[in-house]
């Protein structure tokens, strides 16, 4: 399948593949296209990408910028986005690409080398020549006005009008990494942002560095670009990953940049808008929030670093990527099922036995995690429950319920039965404390908390199970087969 280099190229396409609905009548910013989207993406199957031809601004002006929505919001969609044909099959490169081992001799190495060439055609490159098209329009000076574009209030009780879907670009002052993060913006002026930057995350990391040295910090909000791209800002990557590498080894082409008007950051070349700027570490921290948030309920406004915006760059047709969240399902559901996927072969790399894990979206991705495992020894479910907290964002996984490897974490129905048949409560459930994240509103203290891990997995006798464990009910095949072969003629079938 072949990537899709812009953000205008993905949608045509979804338009042509009667995944799109183009909205020509006019939709206010504020609540009435968060409503519309909502609703939408609580359709069966997540339901249609969304055109916002003529979105209304607060002051009633048509924006002249169309807003883009729900565009990743199915998990075929997903796939198209990072082409592949499906999800899973990128978790199959990953494996591929883990399990280099140098073979012994001459021809066998030679074998290794088209693996290696692919690998050589992920980094990003610098577009040389001619004016980006990020950079057909700049604004500049006085010309900078944030109210021009459709940044939308998704819910009542919202502290102001956000920027959703951001690739938000930042560099570690000391070895020179880029990052590329997706944080909530709040609009608090002309000019001005306020940027959402919880303490787990990389670019606060880089933040609290500049603040230390006293020197203001440049940031980069690419709005658009390609798929691939757009999807990486949000993957649970390492810091010492550039997210635009991970883009390029997803779409199987670089990542094309252009450096910045303003400052050293580099940009996507196709994002449909960039906004340049610098925050300052002498001035206060202002206030951003409430914001209804991923986990359907609101958190609450704090103090966070402001953003200056000294330049915005666009294409001549700029399209506004946005998503909303709130009580799920909504489109987030499927970014998060993207990453669940894409990076199981690497928690597989540090914990083998793990067969598969699910993180379904009544949990909220960092509530509930289940997890098949092939047991071999006892106290195994413990020793995979601790692994997983101990592995990057992973740790702010409040619930973790470990099962054995043939059950299908998947079907939440199924994992919990078996979890629920198989767990004698005192015996199978433990807690412990450690980071929870920041919106957990029912943690005992800011962004702490405790976690439970329960044993669902069948009991062995030396964890004190002495008793005969009971074998699960199934048919025999040859009844099966029996029935397979009538079934039709039964009437039943609809």
């Amino acid at each position: 399948m072949t990537a899709f280099d812009t953000l205008g190229a993905f949608i045509e396409r979804l338009d042509q593949d009667g995944e799109l609905v183009r909205v020509t009548q006019p939709v206010s910013v504020d609540l009435e296209l968060c409503e519309v989207a909502d609703r939408t993406m609580k359709m069966p199957g997540g339901g249609p990408a969304l055109l916002f031809e003529h979105p209304v601004l607060p002051d009633g002006r048509r924006s002249e910028f169309p807003v883009g929505i729900n565009l990743f919001g199915s998990e075929r969609r997903m796939a198209m986005a990072l082409a592949a044909p499906t999800l899973d099959s990128i978790g199959a490169r990953i494996t591929e690409l883990l399990d280099l081992k140098v073979p012994d001799g001459l021809m066998g190495k030679l074998s290794m080398l088209p693996r290696l060439m692919e690998v050589a055609k992920f980094p990003p490159r610098m577009q040389k020549g001619g004016t980006p098209a990020c950079q057909e329009v700049v604004w500049s000076g006085d010309e900078v006005d944030l109210g021009r574009l459709p940044l939308m209030k998704c819910w009542p009780e919202d502290g102001g009008r956000y920027i959703t879907f951001p690739m938000v670009i930042t560099r570690d002052p000391k070895r020179g990494i880029r990052n590329v993060g997706m944080y909530r913006i709040m609009q608090t002026g002309r000019s001005t942002l306020a940027m959402h930057w919880q303490r787990h995350k990389v670019g606060a990391a880089h933040w609290r560095e500049m603040a230390e040295r006293g020197e203001k910090m440049p940031v980069c909000i690419a709005l658009g670009g390609d798929p691939a791209s757009m999807y990486a800002a949000t993957a649970p990557l390492p810091p010492t990953v550039d997210e635009f590498i991970f883009a390029g080894f997803l779409r199987k082409a670089p990542v094309k940049l252009a450096k910045a008007l303003t400052c050293e950051l580099e940009v996507p070349a196709e994002a449909e808008i960039v906004l340049e700027g610098y925050i300052d570490p002498a001035e206060a921290l202002v206030m951003e929030g409430p914001f209804g948030d991923h986990t359907g309920f609101y958190s609450l406004a704090d103090l966070y670093p402001q953003v200056h915006v000294t330049t915005v760059t666009m294409k001549k047709r700029a399209v506004f990527p946005a998503t909303i969240v709130g009580r799920p399902p909504v489109e987030d559901v499927y970014l998060g099922r993207a990453t669940e996927r894409i990076f199981l072969p690497l928690l597989k790399l540090t914990t083998p036995e793990i067969v598969d894990y699910h993180m379904p979206p009544e949990g909220i991705f960092h509530n509930l995690v289940f997890v098949s495992i092939r047991k071999e020894f006892p106290g195994h479910a413990y020793k995979v429950m601790n692994a997983l907290w101990g592995a990057g964002l992973m740790s702010l996984a409040k619930v973790i319920v470990v099962v054995d490897h043939w059950v299908n974490v998947q079907n939440v129905q199924e994992a919990w039965w078996v979890a629920l048949n198989n767990i004698d409560p005192e015996r199978d459930v433990r807690f412990t404390m450690g980071p929870v994240d920041v919106l957990d509103h029912a943690s005992r203290a800011f962004s702490y908390g405790s976690k439970m891990g329960i044993d669902g997995t069948r009991k062995l006798p030396e964890e004190g199970f002495t008793r005969d464990w009971p074998k699960v009910i199934e048919m025999d095949a040859a009844t099966k087969a029996q029935v397979d072969a009538k079934w039709a003629s039964l009437g039943i079938a609809r």
